[in-house]
């Protein structure tokens, strides 16, 4: 096995890089226990200072980053420039509150003194995925360097050059030796070191196959872990919405990282009395999208990342097409270089078709009716994913209720589309994974809680 970087707007290959051996990985994970002994120790300045370079060398570098990004996985480069800002932020957001967040909390008790010190608990193992190759590691390394923690970094096959741009930044920023590697492992390497007594816990983005794969290594050796898995998200657009407004979000959402993301609107729910105009503004939007060159300004829509995603996409379409779900626009594989796919819009889509029940990861927007909003929170709820969802209604009393009360997923937005922030916990529940990121959720994931009395 190689990690290989193939240009997705070509399909050229461009740089290839051996898996590590044996011998490497056993010395990486030595220098990660190392150097952890030492970081534990170190003082929150010292760590927020690291954190507050890095987030500087991300902005001065965003050109340079987004270049690399749509080089090996295809985002266009403004959302690039954008994905390096908001890591500066979740560094910055880190540096400033995580000594706060991890704070001795003192109880009343009948000792003398009782309370709770947050203390780290080692080296972190983090397999993470292509889509967001900056954001995804340093929305979990972030915290985790700042509770003391080191990390031992797993990415994606597709993305080496974005692991080794990612350790050069964080050693550019002042992080010692040994606190931050990337290791280009095989899955088998992967389940070795998930058992390996020296790390700590476990933490990974990717697929429900993957995260039970992991949970399931993880748990035999009693490894923390925390999970953020794929996503089938509902929006549900109800009859008082602004429908333009909510066809604007949806669509915005719906081809985000050209429609490769787990909190992208995947699932457009409409009740009857505005599919029509719903419908016809959603087409409107997505066939406006302007799909090529990831490198060119004004691209909205790049390739997929691989090629055999753009298969499985595609089979997905044409599976829901037989199922009895209609082709309103795109949905043809385009002539060309490059794993391109064409902004796609489905309606009529049923229980048991694939776009109905699976996720569906590409620019594919999936229109189903519902006779009310109580149907429409069944359909919302009749899935085995619970990341994101939202709700369009000019009624936000309502629209909260709905949110906090009906919709299952951890994380619920009304009149506004899903994604994530530093200042508040995201994850999922059911087959979109456990546990929490961001926050001081997200911090506290991979800390010792422990309790310290004196009688």
């Amino acid at each position: 096995m190689k990690y290989v970087t193939i240009d997705p707007h070509t399909g050229e290959e461009l740089r290839s890089f051996p898996t590590a051996t044996a011998e490497e990985v056993a010395a990486a994970l030595e220098r990660s226990e190392v150097a952890f002994r030492e970081w534990r120790r170190s003082q929150f300045v010292l760590r927020s200072e690291i954190l507050r370079r890095a987030a500087r060398l991300l902005r001065d570098g965003a050109p340079a980053h987004a270049r690399l990004i749509a080089e090996e996985m295809g985002k266009p480069v403004a959302s690039g420039r954008a994905e390096a800002e908001k890591c500066a932020w979740v560094c910055e957001y880190y540096a400033q509150h995580a000594e706060a967040m991890l704070a001795v909390e003192a109880a009343q008790t009948e000792a003398r003194l009782s309370y709770v010190a947050y203390r780290p608990l080692g080296p972190i193992f983090a397999i993470m995925p292509w889509n967001y190759p900056f954001w995804q590691v340093f929305r979990f390394a972030a915290p985790a360097l700042m509770a003391g923690n080191t990390v031992v970094l797993k990415h994606a096959p597709n993305v080496p050059e974005c692991a080794r741009a990612l350790e050069r930044l964080l050693l550019d920023a002042g992080l010692p030796d040994g606190c931050f590697q990337s290791l280009f492992l095989t899955n088998a390497q992967a389940g070795a070191v998930i058992r390996n007594r020296r790390v700590r816990g476990v933490t990974l983005t990717g697929s429900v196959r993957a995260g039970k794969a992991v949970a399931r290594q993880a748990g035999a050796a009693i490894k923390k872990t925390v999970l953020e898995l794929g996503g089938s998200d509902p929006y549900l657009v109800l009859e008082d919405a602004d429908v333009e407004e909510a066809a604007s979000m949806c669509v915005r959402s719906r081809l985000s990282n050209s429609g490769q993301s787990c909190i992208a609107a995947k699932r457009l729910i409409v009740v009857e009395p505005v599919r029509k105009a719903f419908t016809e503004a959603v087409v409107e939007r997505m066939r406006q999208a302007k799909v090529g060159n990831p490198l060119e300004e004004g691209t909205e829509v790049g390739p997929l990342a691989r090629e055999d995603l753009r298969a499985a996409l595609h089979a997905q379409v044409t599976g829901s097409i037989a199922k009895g779900a209609r082709l309103l626009l795109g949905g043809q594989i385009p002539a060309g270089r490059g794993w391109y796919y064409p902004t796609t819009v489905l309606e009529d889509v049923r229980k048991g078709t694939p776009a109905y029940k699976e996720e569906l990861f590409g620019p594919v927007a999936s229109i189903l009716a519902a006779r009310d909003r109580a149907h429409a929170i069944r359909l919302a709820n009749d899935t085995s994913f619970g990341l994101g969802a939202a709700v369009f209604t000019a009624d936000v009393v309502e629209g909260e209720r709905i949110a906090r009360e009906e919709l299952n997923a951890g994380c619920c937005f009304v009149n506004s589309f899903v994604r994530s922030d530093p200042r508040l916990p995201f994850g999922g529940i059911m087959d979109s994974g456990y546990g929490r990121e961001l926050g001081w959720q997200g911090i506290h994931e991979f800390v010792n809680a422990k309790m310290v009395q004196l009688g």
